[in-house]
């Protein structure tokens, strides 16, 4: 199976390296989990319980107050979901669910499986709701048809199918801190089996190193291949140097087609970078690279201390410090809204942002010939 692994990686392979608005996302859904299992099992969970969990949560470094408003938002979707049903449905929290009859596991990797955020099932219906803290518009998520929660009602049907019937599937994501940040689809049972044989024939394929590679700037950007996936190198590589193509100067038409394909080749090399620096710093050789040390920066090992001994021979405090006003959004969270808007609301313009490239699938307004080039990129005094 070595050898397998090295044609055909994995995510299993790849450690999960998440960063900080991952590890946000976590804490948010830890808190969101506890206010659903106090909501719906309040016997076993009571109010104690919630506050003294809350409380720890509290202590984490990336702990904000708005978590506790996103959260409820999220909970309300929950009661308002649970409500539609004629009688009280069956309730899983955090619910791991077992896909091995779909995607077959190597006997060196852990079985396949996932975690629902919440199932409801009663009256035929099998709802999936999927709690998502991102907040770039960017990144919001729709649920027809979504990969993701569709494996994940797979899991849940083949977890309850003993015990309930089931004819309709209904999918939910829940983003709170988007404005348009509820997606929801149905599908009939036979819809979502018919996803189950599709996924189970890509993971045969994938399993026996069969298959093509597809790599796409969605499709990557989660994957923990991303960095050493050759088939997203090769083409990147390809896009990145206009390969098999002439060197002359291109169409509007063909700048925007490139400008379309392209647009991974800088996350891909910054991928690339991470996974080469990674092997470097654990004394792996990367032929042509090394890791070296960056420029470094000098520090106080006491600034308290050395700004006495300078105001002590004579260095006046208004050299050793500045003095300079909040920015606007900092000022109206020191103030509050209510008040900021009250006071000083009227002496608050909004000023247009500075001309950006997007997609024409980007829901802002076009801005063609409003402004000149000259007048956007132009020097701010």
């Amino acid at each position: 199976m070595d050898g397998l692994h090295s044609q055909r990686p994995s995510g299993r392979q790849f450690p999960d390296t998440a960063g900080t608005s991952a590890a946000e996302g976590t804490l948010a859904h830890e808190l969101a989990e506890l206010k659903a299992r106090n909501y719906f099992y309040s016997v076993e969970f009571g109010k104690r319980k919630l506050t003294a969990a809350i409380k720890k949560l509290k202590e984490q470094e990336l702990w904000d107050d708005k978590m506790m408003g996103y959260t409820d938002d999220y909970l309300d979707y929950i009661k308002s979901a649970a409500m539609k049903f004629k009688s009280s449905p069956y309730v899983a929290i955090e619910k791991h669910v077992d896909l091995d009859t779909y995607i077959p596991h190597l006997p060196d990797e852990d079985r396949a499986g996932g975690t629902a955020d919440c199932i409801l099932i009663g009256g035929n219906v099998l709802h999936v709701i999927d709690f998502k803290y991102g907040k770039s518009p960017d990144g919001r998520v729709n649920a027809e048809w979504n990969p993701q929660m569709l494996i994940y009602a797979l899991g849940a049907y083949e977890a309850y199918r003993l015990l309930y019937t089931v004819e309709a599937v209904r999918l939910s994501i829940v983003q709170p801190r988007l404005s348009d940040g509820i997606s929801e689809w149905e599908c009939t049972l036979d819809e979502l089996l018919q996803f189950g044989r599709f996924v189970k024939e890509r993971a045969d394929l994938a399993i026996k190193g069969e298959g093509e590679f597809t790599p796409a700037p969605k499709t990557c950007r989660y994957c923990r291949a991303r960095g050493r996936c050759e088939a997203r190198a090769k083409k990147n590589v390809e896009l990145a140097f206009l390969v098999g193509t002439d060197p002359k100067l291109l169409s509007n038409e063909e700048l925007g087609q490139y400008l379309l394909k392209g647009r991974d080749v800088a996350k891909w090399l910054s991928d690339a970078q991470d996974v080469a620096l990674a092997d470097c710093l654990a004394g792996k050789e990367v032929p042509g690279w090394k890791a070296v040390e960056g420029r470094g920066s000098r520090d106080w090992t006491d600034m308290d201390q050395a700004f006495a001994k300078l105001t002590e021979n004579g260095i006046s405090d208004t050299i050793l410090w500045e003095r300079k006003p909040l920015s606007l959004a900092q000022v109206e969270k020191v103030v509050g809204k209510k008040d900021f808007q009250e006071l000083v609301g009227e002496l608050v313009i909004m000023k247009p942002g500075k001309p950006a490239l997007a997609e024409e699938s980007d829901k802002r307004e076009a801005i063609t010939n409003k402004v000149t080039a000259a007048e956007a990129f132009k020097e701010e005094n």
